[in-house]
């Protein structure tokens, strides 16, 4: 069954409301910022490679046999992560190693895996 969008049929601006929102709202480049930090997490190949750096940390070649690709397809979804600042790299010898930026990165990436993983259970259940 489609669900029905749902629809404001209201004429009343409630303006009080509407100032304090605008007023805590980021800057209009700092949006568009985020919006390009979402666009590089829509890509299933970077979210497979998030999700094994997610467990451990891993060097290009690793990356490039768990997810059956190439090591050139895998070097350059690298280098769109890291230039996201969602991965970072250390070189140890010949070997470049690859992690999670961050926590913030961690945090995301797990509290999105949740949030799906929740409601699926949910649809499960119905």
């Amino acid at each position: 069954m489609k669900a029905e969008p749902i629809l404001c049929d209201c004429t009343v601006i409630h303006g009080e409301i509407v100032q304090r929102v605008k007023g805590k709202m980021p800057e209009e480049e700092t949006l568009y910022v985020l919006a390009d930090f979402f666009k590089v997490l829509g890509d299933s190949t970077r979210v497979n490679i998030l999700c094994a750096l997610d467990e451990n940390e891993l060097c290009g070649c690793d990356l490039a046999v768990l997810l059956n690709m190439t090591k050139s397809a895998i070097s350059h979804q690298l280098k769109a992560l890291k230039l996201a600042k969602l991965v970072k790299a250390r070189r140890m010898g010949k070997m470049v190693l690859y992690s999670l930026a961050d926590d913030h990165v961690k945090m995301i990436f797990e509290m999105g895996l949740a949030h799906i993983e929740e409601d699926r259970k949910k649809q499960v259940k119905r």
